[in-house]
């Protein structure tokens, strides 16, 4: 396949945008290790069978644990990794037929790998993605300018364009590291771990914004990561590995519902709530407690409670050996098993009170 299959892109005001998909039909990945005795690749196949489909205009986030082969999925569906079997497709093109070229043009990666910038800025580490397109010479034009200055925008990332690279933290290295892929216009991106080296906010900030990215510019976005509590709220559909190998597809709620999620992640001591799309601590109560606080503290309240292996009585478990109230001012009543009340302050000075319960 030439590069002439590469279809011409769409300009638009906010920036360059084309409608694009990825789909495996039948697919097999794993790896090919070279037999000493037989001189020929010996295959370990990781997950088969693979028919998924992430579309255009949508954030498809995957998930599984670890050693689940999330990261050798998404280095074949990339190219880094031949498939063991079946096909891949990027916008209709069958990824095995497709030049190196024509596929920068239409699929873009930001890996793990850390990336050392040297001394560029963020301008050129950003405009790196555009050589896909700039032929032989390398040579920026000035819609090679622009396709560069619209994807630092569209990350946020345009008040960083001059400062060195090297200088940048973890969080703001991330966006310019996107924008680079966006400057690709491609109609693909596939990002591994893209929020590992991130605080919490920034996270959140950077999945954001690779969803509102796909629904605005008609991107297909992937990504493979451990947030799960954060992916199962932003994104629109998940591909799931589970411990058995098996590939759940569809959108969060339906792999929520149908304990997919659960069976994958629940361990002895951590278990996945379906009704809050959270995880908790996991384990057998040894005494139950009524409880009489506003509706704001009894979720905290439960929460430390449990963490000291206290149940909140009344929901069909043992009767309440001991009462935890809540005075109005802050402060916290504790009527132990043997009926003497002791007024404390906080919830570290709870926790440590009904501990010798």
């Amino acid at each position: 396949m030439t590069d002439t299959m590469t279809e011409p892109l769409t300009d638009t005001a906010d920036g360059p945008g084309r409608p694009g998909g990825l789909v495996t039909q039948g697919l097999a990945v794993g790896y090919r290790a070279r037999s000493p005795r037989r001189g020929r690749g010996a295959e370990r196949a990781v997950l088969t069978g693979l028919d998924l489909e992430a579309r255009a205009g949508e954030l498809t986030v995957l998930l599984g644990p670890n050693g689940a082969g999330k990261s050798t999925l998404l280095r074949t569906l990339c190219g880094l990794l031949p498939p063991l079997g079946g096909r891949i497709r990027i916008g209709g093109a069958d990824l095995a037929q497709t030049s190196p070229t024509a596929l920068a043009r239409r699929l873009a990666v930001v890996l793990t790998d850390r990336v050392d910038p040297g001394l560029l800025s963020a301008r050129e580490l950003a405009g790196l993605g555009r050589h896909p397109h700039t032929g032989f010479t390398g040579r920026l034009t000035a819609a090679d300018h622009a396709a560069v200055e619209w994807s630092l925008r569209a990350v946020g990332a345009e008040h960083l364009a001059d400062r060195p690279a090297a200088e940048l933290s973890d969080g703001e290295r991330q966006r310019v590291l996107t924008a680079r892929a966006l400057a690709q216009e491609p109609e693909v991106v596939l990002l591994d771990e893209p929020t590992a080296f991130l605080d919490v906010p920034s996270r959140v900030a950077l999945t954001v914004l690779l969803r509102d990215l796909a629904r605005d510019r008609g991107l297909t976005v992937v990504v493979s990561t451990h947030d799960l509590e954060l992916a199962l709220r932003v994104a629109d559909a998940v591909w799931l590995v589970d411990r058995a190998s098996r590939v759940h597809a569809g959108a969060p709620e339906d792999l929520v519902r149908s304990g997919a999620v659960a069976g994958a992640f629940d361990a002895d001591h951590l278990a996945f709530d379906p009704a809050s799309g959270t995880f908790g601590l996991h384990r057998t109560a040894r005494a139950a407690v009524a409880v009489d606080a506003p509706a704001d503290v009894l979720p905290l309240l439960e929460r430390a409670l449990a963490r000291e292996g206290l149940a909140v009585a009344g929901r069909g478990g043992p009767p309440a050996e001991g009462k935890v109230g809540w005075d109005g001012a802050d402060r916290l009543i504790l009527t132990g098993p043997d009926g003497r009340s002791i007024p404390v302050r906080g919830f570290h000075e709870l926790t440590r009170t009904v501990r010798t319960w």
